[in-house]
């Protein structure tokens, strides 16, 4: 236990730049959230239940941090700020997994089946991301602040955008995606993934089309309006632009 609580301790020193000393380590909500999961996840575990869910229910009043006492969780496990994550029963998380305030792991079922994500070793999750549903997230994932994750992230996979897509497979950016920004920053602050958004490239894309197509609208029907000047039958070198454009 106590080994544990000195691992997690050092896991914030480690993902955590604004860690400055011990006690202020011990007053982070994402810490004592976790060690009072372990202890709850134990009583789940042998029968007391519903203490289980007392002890979970009180870390969320004092922590802003629900934790369901059935979800599994591995060693590293660190919540920076912390507010307003919620864990939902049947979820599985690995080993050295960061995630942000806002966090959900929730389930898409009323079912008492497998119905909370599985979250694999090394995955960064970002603030105020959504990931829904029995689904599996590969090791080394990295899921954009925001995102909503409904369908299974390969291993090192960069996910964005409402919904979820992947815009990053093992360090290369896949098609329809901008090329890589430059200078990359750290794993462990690397949230800013939403400016990969390709759904905001193909909105814009769509909009440079419609200004396009206005413009040609526009050009045609200028010249019909100089139509009427032209003597009939009679070819102008702008009838002729306007049909092979």
């Amino acid at each position: 236990m106590f080994q544990r609580l000195r691992e997690d301790i050092q896991t914030v020193f480690r993902k955590d730049p604004a860690a400055r000393n011990l006690w202020e380590v011990l007053s982070y909500p994402g810490l004592w959230a976790i060690v009072s999961h372990r202890v709850a996840h134990w009583m789940w575990g042998h029968r007391l239940k519903t203490l289980a869910r007392w002890l979970s229910n009180s870390t969320r009043f004092f922590t802003g941090i629900e934790i369901h006492p059935g979800a599994t969780i591995g060693r590293r496990f660190f919540i920076d700020h912390g507010m307003g994550v919620v864990i939902g029963e049947t979820a599985e998380i690995g080993n050295d997994v960061l995630m942000y305030h806002q966090v959900t792991l929730g389930g898409s079922s009323l079912e008492k089946v497998k119905r909370h994500p599985t979250v694999g070793d090394n995955v960064l999750i970002g603030m105020g991301a959504k990931i829904i549903g029995a689904i599996t997230i590969g090791d080394g994932a990295r899921i954009g602040a925001n995102a909503v994750v409904t369908r299974d992230v390969p291993a090192n996979a960069t996910v964005v955008g409402i919904p979820g897509k992947v815009v990053k497979q093992d360090g290369v950016y896949v098609a329809a995606t901008r090329p890589a920004p430059a200078p990359a920053v750290p794993f462990v602050m690397d949230q800013n993934l939403n400016a990969l958004d390709p759904q905001a490239d193909a909105i814009q894309a769509l909009l440079r089309e419609v200004e396009t197509l206005k413009a040609r609208l526009a050009a045609l029907e200028t010249g019909k309006e100089g139509a009427a000047s032209r003597v009939p039958g009679e070819w102008h070198p702008e009838d002729i632009e306007a049909i092979t454009r």
